[in-house]
C-alpha cells in the first residue's frame, strides 16, 4: 500500500472536490455522508501538507468568467433556501457564487449527530438578475454567511461572512462591516510577494435549539502550509470568535503571521496632507491596540504614508492587540453612507502562552477609501518549522469598545498640524481621558513625559481639558532634516502611569 492511501484508510473521508485542492485523485470517494470528528479537519489538514501542493483550478463557465462588480452583486442567494431554514434554530447559512475575485471554490458540508453531509450547489439556490445562470451543477461555492437575530428577536441579520482567500469578518449588534480578519498572512512585505492561504473547505455544526453559538471548522492550504481551524463563533454586543488554529508548514515558515487583521486608513486629524474632502475622518479603524506581557498598555495611532512602512512591537506572551475604531460620534466622519462609525474593532486574545516574538503592523499609502492598506498580526521570533503541528488559540471579539486597563486614560484624538511662524515645525496634540485622571484637575500633580528618537520636542505641556474631564499632552516636534521619526508620550503621577503610552511614527 503507498503511503498517501496508508493515510487515506486512517482518515476515511469523501475528499471529493478536495482532490483539486492537493489531494491525490486516489482520494476521491463519492460524495456520501460520513463519521466527522474533532481531528478530522486536523487530519486532513495534516495529510494535506504531507503532499505537493497543488493550485486549484479557477476556470469558470462562460456566463461567469468575465463579469465584473456590479453583475457579481447582482447574483444573490434565495433566503428561503438558506441551510436549517424553517428549523426552528437560531442560526441559518447562506452562500455566495463564484465569480468576479472570487474564482476558488470552497466545498461545504453541514455536520449533525456526528455525520457530515455535502450541502450541494445548484444554480436554482441563486437568482442571476441578468447574468445568464450556469448550467453546471457541480460549481460549488466561493463562500458563506452566517445570519443569526442579533439586532432584534424576529429579523435573522448577517453576522459574519467567510469569502475570499482566508477572510472573514463579522459585526455585533448595531455595527455595520469594516475591517476583515485572515486565517493566515504569509510573505506580508515581502518584495517578492505575498502568499495568501485560501479555505478550502468548511464544516457548519448544526446548533442546538436556543443556542448561542455555532461552530464552524475550515481546511486551509497554501504553497507554503496547510492548516486546520475551529470557530466558536457566539454573536451579541460583542460579537466573539474563539478560535483553534492547528498549523502544518510544508517549509520552514520565517515571515508567518498569525491572527491577522486587515483594515482601511485614509485620513484623519493627525494626517490630511494632500486631503481635499468635506469629511473630518474616513477610515475603518484609527488605531493599533496592545497590551504586551508587561501589562503596558499601547497606542498607535494609524497613518497613510507615502512609501510602505513597517513596525514591530516586540514582546512575550502578549495579552492582547487589535485594530480599533475609537471615534464613535457621526460627525467624527459626517458620512451619512459609508457610516463609519458603525465600523467594529477587532481585538485578539491570546489563549495560553504564544512566547516570544512582535506585534507587527504594516501600513500602506492609498489614494482611496476602497483599498485595505493596513494588516496587524502576531509574526513568532522563532521560524515555524515544517513537518509538526504548530497551535495557536485565541479569541477575537467584534466590538465598539475592550476592557482596556481600568485605571488608565485612553486616548481618544490625535491632531497634528503645522506652527505659524515656525516652518517645518508640527504641532502634536493628543487628547486622554478616562482612568484615575478622571479626579485628578491639580495640573501640578500631573506631568507628561514625551521623548523622539530623532529631531527635537520642545515646549511640552499637559492640562486639564474645560469639557468632559479629559486631559491634554501638547508639543512641538521639529524634525530638521530627519524624514522619520520614533515619538512616545504618556501622563504619569507619583502613583504612576495614569495614561497609556502613546507611539507615532511620524514621516515627512
Amino acid at each position: 500500500m503507498q503511503r498517501r492511501e496508508m493515510l487515506l484508510a486512517g482518515l476515511s473521508w469523501p475528499l471529493v472536490s478536495l482532490v483539486g485542492a492537493g489531494l491525490p485523485s486516489s482520494w476521491a470517494r463519492a460524495a456520501a455522508p460520513m463519521p466527522f470528528g474533532a481531528d478530522t479537519v486536523a487530519g486532513l489538514a495534516r495529510a494535506l501538507a504531507a503532499q505537493p501542493f497543488h493550485p486549484q483550478d479557477k476556470q469558470l463557465p462562460a456566463s461567469l468568467e468575465k463579469i465584473g462588480y456590479d453583475q457579481y452583486r447582482s447574483i444573490r442567494f434565495n433566503p428561503a433556501q438558506a441551510l436549517w431554514r424553517g428549523q426552528a434554530l437560531p442560526f441559518q447559512a447562506q452562500f455566495f457564487h463564484r465569480g468576479f475575485f472570487f474564482r476558488d471554490r470552497v466545498d461545504v458540508y453541514a455536520v449533525a449527530d456526528g455525520v457530515a453531509t455535502p450541502v450541494v450547489y445548484r444554480p436554482a439556490q441563486f437568482t442571476f438578475d441578468g447574468t445568464p445562470a450556469p448550467k453546471e451543477n457541480d460549481l460549488g461555492y466561493a463562500g458563506f454567511r452566517l445570519h443569526a437575530p442579533i439586532n432584534r428577536p424576529e429579523y435573522f441579520d448577517e453576522v459574519c461572512a467567510f469569502l475570499g482567500a482566508s477572510y472573514f469578518r463579522a459585526v455585533a449588534k448595531g455595527q455595520s462591516y469594516g475591517l476583515s480578519a485572515r486565517g493566515l498572512a504569509l510573505k506580508t512585505g515581502d518584495p517578492a510577494g505575498e502568499e495568501f492561504p485560501v479555505f478550502r473547505a468548511f464544516w457548519l455544526e448544526q446548533p442546538a435549539r436556543g443556542a448561542g453559538q455555532v461552530v464552524v471548522h475550515a481546511l486551509m492550504d497554501s504553497p507554503s502550509a496547510a492548516a486546520a481551524f475551529r470557530f466558536v463563533i457566539q454573536p451579541g454586543t460583542q460579537t466573539v470568535f474563539d478560535v483553534t488554529m492547528r498549523l502544518y508548514p510544508r517549509v520552514a515558515l520565517a515571515q508567518a503571521g498569525i491572527a491577522p487583521l486587515t483594515s482601511m486608513f485614509q485620513f484623519d486629524a493627525n494626517d490630511r496632507v494632500g486631503i481635499d474632502d468635506y469629511r473630518p475622518a474616513v477610515h475603518d479603524s484609527d488605531g493599533l491596540a496592545l497590551i504586551n506581557g508587561n501589562g503596558e498598555q499601547v497606542w498607535r495611532p494609524l497613518h497613510n504614508p507615502s512609501v510602505l512602512q513597517e513596525s514591530g512591537f516586540q514582546d512575550t506572551n502578549p495579552r492582547g492587540f487589535g485594530l480599533m475604531q475609537r471615534k464613535r460620534a457621526f460627525a467624527d466622519y459626517a458620512d451619512s453612507e459609508a457610516h463609519y462609525e458603525k465600523r467594529p474593532s477587532l481585538w485578539v486574545e491570546p489563549r495560553g502562552d504564544w512566547g516570544e516574538g512582535a506585534v507587527h503592523l504594516f501600513e500602506l499609502p492609498t489614494a482611496d477609501e476602497f483599498h485595505d492598506n493596513i494588516v496587524a498580526f502576531w509574526r513568532p521570533k522563532q521560524p515555524l518549522a515544517a513537518g509538526r503541528e504548530h497551535r495557536f488559540d485565541y479569541r477575537l471579539h467584534w466590538c465598539n469598545e475592550h476592557s482596556w486597563l481600568p485605571q488608565l486614560a485612553t486616548v481618544t484624538r490625535t491632531r497634528i498640524g503645522g506652527i505659524e511662524k515656525k516652518p517645518g515645525a508640527r504641532l502634536v496634540v493628543i487628547d486622554v481621558a478616562g482612568g484615575r485622571l478622571q479626579g485628578i484637575r491639580n495640573e501640578a500633580s500631573v506631568r507628561a513625559d514625551v521623548t523622539g528618537d530623532k529631531g527635537k520636542v520642545a515646549n511640552v505641556t499637559a492640562h486639564a481639558s474645560p469639557e468632559g474631564g479629559g486631559w491634554r499632552i501638547a508639543f512641538e516636534l521639529h524634525p530638521g532634516n530627519e524624514r522619520s521619526i520614533e515619538l512616545r508620550a504618556l501622563l504619569r503621577d507619583d502613583a504612576g502611569a495614569l495614561s497609556e503610552t502613546w507611539l507615532y511614527r511620524w514621516t515627512l
